[in-house]
């Protein structure tokens, strides 16, 4: 199929790609649905023909969350289910550093990243070299790692953690104190959360640090009955100002639970158009802060992936061999 074809939008895709349009029909106006249809189209039937598997975080935007991908979740659940696949090729619409846990966890696989640039703050915040360093100057204190941080830090982990368990990863080492890396914020909010002391390194999500608690409450003030949900990746006075602190699989869980008639989601501001397309009796209140890596993934981009697949994620194997084991000992954990 050429570009050409792709972006031609017919009475055909138009019919073939309508029961997909009804799920985003809140938040994708008809306008622009003439645009996404082509590219939602072939790549479904690509996926087919190369029996291809797309994984897509919570933040993409929702043509990709709701019509193309196959596996949608928060950061431990895209990394338990690349772990479970028997797709050949594994499409990551994410972040870099997400891709390279898929290729951890499925080193004879293809695993594409349809735009290599789209990284990460956390994960550029600290290096191998950073976390060598920590264990000489800490000796013997163990080192829990966030998922969001290249594979070489991952290497000189002990154990690797997501916002949804970090609390619990640190917890099974049985010890008093940790190396908490590379997230400040979030390794703050677990610290309110344990008893292990929790020695954190100074890396920031640059969406969600933009927050501040006086933010929040200027929202309530404009909102009545507003309730607050908040990524423990934001700072401490956010946190703080919120009603729930999660991952954004918890922040989801709370809102297909609790239904609460108004909600602000302070996370990345996609994440709100995917659950209000889902969940249709909830007002949703968006600060729209947008992660400038995650909106690198469009539907053109993961359709010339698919058709040249390209460009594929590899990594040493002298590195890949011990970050599978930090990873690996996560899900162990689990959730």
């Amino acid at each position: 199929m050429t570009a050409a074809t792709v972006t031609a939008y017919s009475p055909e895709i138009a019919n073939a790609t309508a029961p997909l349009y009804e799920r985003v029909s809140r938040v994708i106006p008809a306008l622009e649905w003439p645009v996404h249809a082509p590219y939602v189209a072939a790549i479904n039937q690509l996926k087919r023909e190369r029996n291809a598997v797309i994984l897509a975080h919570n933040y993409q935007t929702p043509e990709i969350y709701h019509c193309v991908a196959d596996i949608v979740g928060d950061s431990l659940a895209l990394a338990q289910r690349a772990a479970e696949t028997d797709a050949d090729v594994i499409v990551m619409a994410g972040v870099h550093f997400m891709a390279e846990t898929a290729k951890l966890l499925n080193p004879d696989k293809i695993v594409l990243m349809p735009d290599m640039d789209a990284g990460c703050s956390l994960a550029e915040s600290i290096t191998g070299d950073d976390v060598r360093l920590l264990r000489e100057a800490y000796p013997g204190v163990p080192v829990v790692t966030y998922v969001n941080t290249s594979a070489d830090v991952k290497a000189e982990s002990d154990v690797c953690c997501t916002s949804g368990n970090a609390v619990k990863v640190v917890e099974s080492l049985g010890v008093d104190k940790v190396l908490f890396l590379p997230d400040e914020y979030l390794a703050k909010y677990v610290a309110t959360q344990t008893k292990v002391e929790i020695i954190a390194w100074r890396g920031h999500c640059e969406v969600h640090e933009q927050f501040s608690g006086d933010e929040i409450r200027r929202y309530r003030q404009g909102h009545e009955n507003l309730v607050v949900i908040a990524h423990p990746e934001c700072p401490p006075d956010v946190i703080e100002a919120a009603d729930f602190a999660g991952s954004t699989a918890q922040m989801i869980d709370y809102v297909r639970n609790r239904r609460p008639g108004k909600v602000l989601m302070v996370t990345e501001c996609s994440m709100s158009d995917n659950i209000a397309a889902e969940i249709r009796d909830v007002e949703f209140v968006r600060p729209c802060n947008l992660c400038p890596h995650m909106k690198r993934i469009t539907l053109a981009n993961i359709y010339a992936s698919l058709e040249s697949l390209q460009p594929r994620v590899e990594i040493d194997p002298r590195i890949a061999d011990r970050a599978r084991l930090a990873v690996e000992r996560m899900l162990a954990v689990g959730r």
